[in-house]
């Protein structure tokens, strides 16, 4: 069973706009969209830098996706796999809301390793 680590308040996070918290050390990326929360690596692994946060959100060919402000490649909010290169991912959490508050699990997701 996971742990799960209080990140912020669902007020904290405006549309679909996402806020960079930190889960272990580690910089992650959370989005809110039609009330569903979704939790991913803040880290863009093409241009090096963390600012998935900052990224556009989108739907592209039926997948949710946030798309990096520098270099624009889109990951899957769901599986942090990249669309325009399959062979690269990033890594997602699991991630709820708990009265008011979002929560990230501590461990990275075993479908985001594969």
């Amino acid at each position: 069973m996971s742990n799960y680590m209080t990140v912020c308040s669902v007020d904290d996070i405006i549309g679909n706009l996402g806020v960079n918290v930190l889960v272990d050390r580690r910089q992650v990326a959370i989005f809110i969209i039609d009330n569903q929360p979704y939790a991913l690596s803040n880290f863009d692994p093409f241009s090096k830098v963390n600012v998935l946060s900052r990224g556009i959100i989108g739907d592209l060919k039926g997948e949710l996706v946030v798309a990096s402000p520098v270099y624009k490649q889109h990951f899957s909010l769901t599986t942090g796999r990249c669309l325009e290169d399959p062979s690269v991912s990033i890594p997602v959490y699991q991630v709820r809301i708990q009265d008011g508050l979002v929560q990230v699990s501590t461990a990275v997701e075993a479908s985001a390793a594969a």
